[in-house]
């Protein structure tokens, strides 16, 4: 280029310095673009825009800009008149030169219809729009390229991608971006122009290249509308945002998993699993960690996407997976609205919080057993015990520590949830156990307080303390049989009454010789008082033989307990 550049200013030289006929074309490249990847050489194809004028008067007697379309020809061929022949070689696409064609590398001394008079020097003001050969081929230059790519795009492929597309001389033709819409399509089904077709193979998601197409694989000579125009060369960026296959099933990527596994999902399982929504190209759709709630959902029952429904079985909880939905398993060629485009592959990164089954017991496990254990605990009885209450995947939720002293509580009397009440039932004192409760069994499908919506429930227990209780609306059991007669047992001063003082002396030394059990939990003094007010009928403040009653339950293990 600067030997054609050096030699035209010689001859411009020679010619200013020695004024007569031109002997040959003269070049004057006034604007040259700072980037040049391609010159006319000998048989390229050009589309140029030209104003033809005379040298002496710079009458305009031709130009492309008046009929609003550019001229297409070959170079070097004879196709055009030698003057330009020669003027258009090494010419870079938006280069702007002047060539100046003597008369006889024109149209000699004849002229021509008219138009152009003999002998005439004509002048033509180039602007190169556009440059290719028959024996060009798809250009791929690639921009940049994910670190990883598990796939490339192949033919029979379905593609969501994102264009803006030019012509050769960077005007813009189209842009997928202007309509805020990927181009979506099949590969090698004919549905693009052939050069795109090919030009999109091999890429990645994520991918960003340029696709140079010649006029032959673009919209030939017929261009295509306004937009663009007949032999035009055309470009594309493309940035590659999804592909799949319609053979494609889920992938199915384990991220993190637990040591130890016991149970893994199945079909009519209720699972509770935090997740990231995102497209392949790791723009984001949805999560449950924005809305701080997890997703739940039976599975197996179509409650959710075809392809995550399949995704969910087999998982173990705490387990974190990633899921690749093809469209046909997520939400097909519609979409949703204005959050997932239609035909979109769907990654999900799911977080397995917990699971369970509506058929599930609870269940218990004994971590240690004291190796004396005179009773256990049931209903009826006042315990104390300690605790840890967890969520599956480890999350402290209450704790007896942050008390100063253990919980209590009475078993049968419905102040614990079902499961804890069972999981407390039948323990010795400083026995330890670890108990599962699902949420029928704890609190149900409305949670509570710090306690999410159907939540399995870990608790770590240990029973500190066990009295033994009596039924529920009794304040006093015998152990066995009762005195026999009652009311010669409690006179203990055989003075025919018995006053508040010696009815307590009475009751007490039945608790202390095993005989009978006050109602636990209460103060003793009270519960006393209160059953003597019960058989002074009179309100004296003594009972007599008259007074007394004896109400009498049998048990199932056949013991009898008597209430004063």
């Amino acid at each position: 280029m600067d030997l054609i550049i050096s030699s035209v200013l010689l001859f411009l030289h020679v010619v200013n310095c020695s004024p007569g006929p031109l002997v040959d074309v003269v070049v004057d490249r006034y604007d040259i673009p700072k980037v040049c990847p391609r010159e006319v050489q000998t048989e390229d194809f050009i589309r140029y825009h030209f104003n033809g004028t005379f040298h002496t008067d710079g009458k305009t007697f031709d130009s492309s800009h008046d009929r609003g379309k550019a001229f297409i020809s070959q170079v070097g061929l004879g196709r055009l008149i030698t003057g330009m022949d020669r003027g258009l070689q090494g010419m870079c696409v938006n280069e702007r030169r002047r060539i100046t064609v003597p008369p006889h590398l024109a149209y000699g001394s004849i002229g021509t219809g008219g138009v152009i008079p003999p002998d005439a020097v004509l002048v033509y003001d180039i602007l190169l729009l556009d440059i290719w050969n028959a024996e060009d081929k798809v250009q791929i230059r690639t921009l940049s390229k994910p670190p990883s790519c598990n796939r490339t795009t192949v033919a029979s492929d379905f593609v969501r991608y994102h264009y803006n597309g030019t012509l050769l001389s960077g005007e813009a033709f189209d842009s997928s971006y202007s309509r805020n819409a990927t181009y979506d399509t099949y590969l090698g089904q004919g549905n693009l122009i052939k050069g795109v077709d090919e030009g999109l193979l091999g890429m990645c998601v994520g991918e960003r290249r340029v696709i140079i197409v010649p006029p032959f694989l673009a919209y030939g000579e017929k261009g295509y509308g306004t937009q663009v125009p007949p032999q035009a060369t055309l470009v594309f960026e493309v940035l590659m945002v999804d592909v799949f296959n319609p053979k494609d099933d889920l992938i199915m990527e384990v991220k993190q998993a637990p040591e130890v596994c016991t149970r893994r999902t199945v079909t009519g399982d209720y699972i509770r699993y935090h997740y990231n929504g995102t497209f392949q190209d790791g723009t984001p759709f949805d999560s449950s960690y924005q809305r701080n709630s997890t997703y739940n959902t039976y599975i197996g029952k179509g409650y959710v996407i075809k392809g995550m429904d399949k995704a969910l079985h087999g998982l173990c909880i705490g387990e974190r997976r990633r899921i690749t939905v093809p469209p046909h398993m997520a939400y097909g060629e519609d979409g949703v609205r204005d959050l997932i485009p239609g035909s979109a592959v769907l990654v999900f990164d799911i977080h397995v919080i917990d699971f369970h089954n509506p058929k599930d017991p609870v269940e218990i496990k004994v971590t240690h057993k004291p190796q004396e254990c005179n009773m256990t605990s049931e209903a009826d009885d006042l315990i104390q015990y300690r605790y840890n209450c967890s969520l599956m995947d480890g999350t402290l939720l209450y704790s007896s520590d942050q008390y100063n002293s253990p919980s209590i509580t009475t078993l049968g009397a419905n102040k614990v949830i079902m499961g804890l009440e069972k999981g407390l039932s039948g323990m010795c004192v400083s026995e330890r156990r670890e108990v599962v409760v699902p949420p029928h069994w704890g609190h149900g499908e409305n949670g509570a307080e710090g306690v999410p919506s159907s939540a399995v429930l870990f608790f770590e227990l240990e029973l500190v303390e066990l009295q033994k209780g009596v039924p529920d609306g009794y304040m006093f059991v015998w152990l066995g049989d009762s005195p026999d007669p009652l009311f010669t047992a409690m006179d203990l001063n055989s003075d025919k009454e018995v006053p508040l003082e010696e009815f307590s002396d009475f009751l007490m030394l039945q608790v202390k010789e095993g005989k009978g059990r006050l109602r636990p939990g209460f103060d003793t003094n009270s519960i006393i008082k209160e059953m003597f007010n019960n058989q002074d009928r009179n309100k004296d403040g003594k009972i007599v033989e008259d007074e007394l009653t004896v109400n009498v339950v049998e048990e199932s293990e056949q013991v009898t307990r008597d209430e004063l």
